[in-house]
């Protein structure tokens, strides 16, 4: 990789952009367009694209966690094209959810999930779902009261509790009400299930989930890694293996960036603006001068779920046909499970075998993240086993990858705490713009993402949006219309995620 050099003092922005992920790179990207070059820094020694990035193992190809490549917003989708001009394959979707030894379609089919519910369980949900509309819940704070407001306790128990609580480690009544309400307003699990028992012959009010969607040939990280080569090519700066020190400031605004790479020197980066993808409470307190107390507090009220993938490789050509299959079962740690030949067949070598993606969702340092990789294979053929999937006599191989912070913790107090450092930051450090899911921890899909960086791009180059406002309807992703973007000044309440 080139090195990070000083700019010329002839009023070109310098521009230091923290995080290669899909945010990062992508505010590098639309800079690159405009001629305006960039220093981009990865904490990683060797991993492009994040969260988004593709894992190889003796060949074989995996995501960390399944990354559908689909969008309604024109600009992310043009970028996707111009950046992988050939090796994107149409993909047909299927997804399947795991509850009571059973297999349900997701989106539901009527019939099969009435079917498979049995009687006794769609009378309970009629009856729990007429009690909620009856007599719901006076207060609605957390996700178990939005849920059962919505659609009653019965069909929250069966398809809500269980899975969130495995993912996010905490009881429902500890996360808040309105990431409930932009994850599943219109469309999700319950709504589809709503929709299946409820709603009358033609009734289009809820628009379906898509059933195909667009892929890299060799993974996610395959887009990533060539835009990094793309940017390098035009001349920019691409740091690897270096960890933000110090964000410098003066008189509100940036001066400069500190890093240090993997054998501790520390180098710096001119900078007047910067573009960070890194958690936004970790950018608040690696500035000097440091932020108000108030503010450095508010960074400590975050909180991340970390994430492991377990990848085995099984004996056995189509063991399943799913892309992915939610685990809703209390009797296993797993919690979702990818199948990679099925996002593309050249994600695995021999077409004799079958890559797995195991997905656990833990917190760094805590069960079964310190067990060693050995272990968790072990455990990964158990469970695939246990759920009548495959025989754990047929794994024949395995790794695993830890990821930290992959998902941002919605819980009761981080709202408040996000508008108390997004406050602070627009009054004080405009130069300093927070992108991505991590960088407003905000759960933003990856064409959200992109978005809040293609905004913060062109607010370097003199125009004025509010990155803050992408993704701010509280409505599934898939069924949003992005409107048109918002001017900071038009902007005079801080969104609500």
């Amino acid at each position: 990789m080139t090195q990070g050099s000083s700019r010329s003092g002839d009023g070109t922005p310098e521009v230091v952009v923290l995080g290669a992920g899909p945010a990062g790179l992508t505010a590098s990207y639309e800079l690159s367009r405009q001629g305006v070059r960039t220093t981009v820094v990865e904490k990683s020694p060797h991993a492009i694209g994040g969260i988004s990035q593709t894992a190889s193992y003796k060949g074989f190809k995996f995501d960390i966690g399944g990354h559908r490549f689909f969008t309604k917003i024109p600009e992310v989708n043009q970028i996707w094209h111009e950046i992988l001009t050939t090796d994107f394959l149409k993909r047909p979707r299927l997804s399947r959810i795991y509850y009571k030894n059973k297999f349900f379609h997701y989106p539901l089919k009527p019939v099969d999930a009435l079917r498979k519910m049995g009687v006794s369980d769609t009378m309970q949900v009629l009856g729990s779902y007429a009690w909620a509309k009856m007599f719901p819940s006076k207060e609605e704070v957390n996700f178990e009261q939005w849920v059962s407001n919505r659609f009653g306790k019965k069909l929250y128990s069966m398809f809500f509790k269980t899975y969130t609580e495995k993912v996010w480690g905490m009881p429902c009544t500890e996360l808040g009400a309105d990431w409930a309400a932009q994850r599943i307003k219109n469309l999700s699990l319950g709504t589809a299930i709503k929709k299946a028992l409820f709603s009358k012959k033609g009734d289009a009010t809820v628009t379906t989930l898509i059933d195909e969607f667009e892929y890299p040939r060799f993974g996610p990280g395959q887009m990533w890694e060539t835009c990094r080569d793309i940017l390098v090519e035009r001349g920019h700066d691409v740091l690897m293996g270096r960890a933000v020190e110090t964000i410098h400031h003066r008189d509100g605004k940036i001066t400069g960036v500190s890093v240090k790479d993997v054998d501790g020197r520390v180098e710096h980066l001119p900078a007047t603006h910067v573009i960070s993808s890194i958690p936004l409470g970790e950018a608040l307190r690696r500035l000097d001068p440091k932020p108000p107390a108030d503010v450095l507090a508010a960074a400590d009220k975050l909180r991340y779920r970390d994430f492991l993938t377990v990848s085995l490789v099984l004996t056995g050509e189509d063991l399943f046909p799913d892309n992915w299959i939610y685990v809703h079962s209390p009797d296993v740690h797993l919690g979702r499970i990818q199948n990679f030949k099925n996002w593309s067949p050249d994600m695995v070598p021999d077409r004799s075998k079958t890559c797995l993606g195991l997905e656990y969702f833990v917190f760094e340092g805590q069960g079964l993240w310190a067990e060693p990789d050995d272990k968790l294979v072990e455990l990964g053929g158990v469970e695939l086993e246990q759920l009548g999937l495959a025989s754990r006599r047929d794994v024949e191989d395995g790794t695993v990858v830890r990821m930290e912070k992959a998902y941002p913790v919605y819980d009761g107090v981080f709202q408040a705490a996000v508008d108390t450092m997004r406050s602070w930051l627009t009054a004080n450090l405009p130069d300093l713009q927070q992108v991505g899911r991590n960088g407003q921890h905000r759960y933003n899909n990856q064409d959200h993402s992109m978005l809040t960086a293609l905004y913060a791009a062109r607010n370097v180059l003199g125009e004025n949006l509010d990155v803050w406002q992408v993704n701010t309807e509280s409505e599934y992703h898939e069924t949003m219309d992005r409107g048109q973007p918002r001017r900071v000044d038009e902007t005079k309440q801080p969104a609500t995620v």
